[in-house]
């Protein structure tokens, strides 16, 4: 069975981290199927700690799930090295049924390409009879390619001179045409042999299996004429020789396609759509051969399966989530705009936390959470709910977190100050980690807006952020993709937090939102703790009433 990934929204937080890898753990317990916890961003200083503290391995992070290459089932076909004969080529591009191969380096780089177009033409087109010496093959590929063997000489000598001739007249007229270094195809005619080695020949080939005389062995030897004896006759020899051609000789060395593991199955399909080559290299990190990949590898390629928590929204979803098959979703926001190819299992909520959901799925399900599960579920809602003073926080989530702490030994208070404290290191910090850490788009009335979070313990800290971060936030619009951003320093012990915001029109929505007169670009909201339920809403109202 394939596996499963479980995954929370891009700039994640300690609910969607925690809510990933409780619910993947919940799954295989139900199931016995692999569910692999993923995180779509870098994990934030909170986080970090709740994950030390459980001795929990952070997520994988995946930052698309636009299929690659390596997801394909490319084919795992060895390459050949440039000295195998076209004989040997075609026999492996046959057992493979392929109509590519690449010649390789030793050390696994493309050096050439060979297709069954480059045999067909090298066969059909006029070859010069000194090819062979041409392409530098060896004595030991002709023999192979003649199914003989080398009786005399050096098998891993090269013929690179001369051409090659068939000795079919007797021997005074083979001294017209048999030239120094030549290649001879003769019988097991003695005087032939004898002609063909005094005319200095390089190699002389014996047909039809006939016996080697020692005087004639000796007297090749003596001259450094290589002998070749082949169990076929003569015309099969001249007929078969030229596929002793080494491989390299006539492989296509420029313009050749490959693709890397990590290319996108998009843009490889657009690429491959316009060739009319069947089959092309993969190559690996290190641009080593591995495989080789066809089009219709890329249309059999299966959708990455994957599970969705804390999270519906298309714009907070990982890159390339349409091209992966979303099969459930968990979730405790408003519904948006995540599409599905089947109907899937959506459990959404209005609890203040994911990790509150899924701890319930664990008693529903007739099963106790380990104590680490349950103490990542517990540090998860105590982040959601500001350890219970966020509006959004709940009967359910106060009495799920209490009975988790129970189970993972957990003071809940003494846990939290130290959570909030991690996470609050802002000062450590550039503006734009700052924003990054916990924001996300939003979309009302074709207006695009963003809104970052961050919260701490110190109203000093949250001070000397907003005097770094309204700057960045002016020199950040432009490039945003957003028409406005907000932002919302939450101080966890005084209950409130400060807006932040820039964009044109920005002012009168958050006048509208919250019916203040803001000072600059900032407002102060007593008792706002929650973006999603006390600040998200005003303003999305406020904007669809503009």
């Amino acid at each position: 069975m394939k596996s499963t990934i479980v995954i929370g929204h891009k700039n994640p937080d300690s609910d969607s981290i925690c809510s990933a890898i409780c619910y993947a753990d919940l799954k295989s317990r139900i199931t016995g199927e692999e569910f692999i916890p993923c995180r779509a961003g870098e994990l934030n200083g909170e986080t970090k700690y709740i994950l030390e503290h459980f001795g929990v391995e952070a997520p994988k992070l995946i930052t698309s799930l636009e299929p690659r290459i390596s997801d394909v089932q490319y084919r795992d076909i060895e390459g050949v090295t440039p000295q195998m004969s076209l004989k040997r080529a075609w026999e492996h591009m046959r057992d493979h049924n392929i109509q590519t191969v690449p010649i390789l380096t030793k050390r696994g780089k493309i050096k050439g390409i060979l297709t069954l177009g480059d045999q067909a033409r090298f066969y059909m087109e006029d070859q010069d009879p000194a090819v062979l010496s041409k392409a530098k093959a060896t004595y030991s590929g002709i023999a192979d390619t003649l199914q003989g063997e080398v009786v005399v000489g050096n098998p891993d000598d090269h013929f690179s001179k001369g051409k090659v001739v068939v000795a079919a007249a007797n021997p005074d007229i083979m001294e017209e045409y048999i030239a120094e270094n030549d290649m001879v195809i003769l019988g097991n005619r003695y005087e032939s042999q004898l002609c063909a080695i005094e005319m200095k020949a390089g190699c002389i080939i014996i047909c039809l299996g006939a016996k080697v005389s020692k005087t004639i062995a000796k007297i090749a030897q003596d001259a450094g004429c290589t002998v070749i004896v082949s169990p076929l006759d003569t015309y099969t020899c001249a007929k078969l020789i030229n596929q002793a051609v080494p491989v390299g000789y006539i492989m296509k060395r420029d313009g050749i396609i490959t693709f890397n593991l990590e290319d996108l199955v998009s843009d490889v399909k657009s690429t491959v759509s316009k060739k009319r080559i069947r089959y092309f290299p993969v190559m690996d990190a290190d641009d080593r051969y591995v495989g080789l990949i066809s089009q219709r590898n890329l249309l059999d390629i299966d959708r990455t399966r994957v599970i969705l928590v804390d999270h519906n929204e298309r714009g907070q979803a990982v890159d390339g989530i349409r091209s992966a098959e979303v099969v459930e979703i968990i979730d405790h926001h408003r519904i948006d705009s995540v599409e599905t190819m089947n109907p899937i299992y959506f459990r959404n909520q209005p609890l203040g936390c994911t990790a509150t959901i899924i701890a319930m799925m664990y008693s529903e399900n007739s099963l106790k959470p380990e104590p680490t599960i349950a103490g990542l579920l517990c540090s998860a809602i105590i982040s959601d709910t500001l350890m219970f003073r966020s509006p959004t926080c709940t009967p359910v989530d106060e009495m799920v977190a209490k009975n988790l702490a129970e189970i993972a030994g957990l003071d809940i208070e003494e846990h939290a100050m130290a959570m909030f404290n991690a996470g609050s290191k802002l000062g450590r910090r550039s503006a734009d980690e700052i924003f990054h850490i916990d924001c996300k788009p939003f979309k009302a009335d074709m207006v695009s807006i963003t809104v970052s979070q961050v919260t701490s313990v110190s109203r000093h800290e949250l001070r000397k952020v907003k005097d770094k971060m309204l700057p960045y936030m002016e020199g950040l619009l432009p490039n945003s993709g957003s028409d406005m951003l907000f932002m919302m320093l939450t101080n966890i012990i005084d209950e409130s937090s400060e807006l932040l915001f820039v964009g044109q029109g920005a002012r009168n929505v958050v006048r509208t939102a919250f019916d203040v007169e803001p000072e600059a670009e900032s407002v102060t909201l007593p008792g706002v703790v929650s973006r999603k339920k006390q600040v998200l809403g005003p303003l999305i109202e406020a904007i669809e009433n503009m």
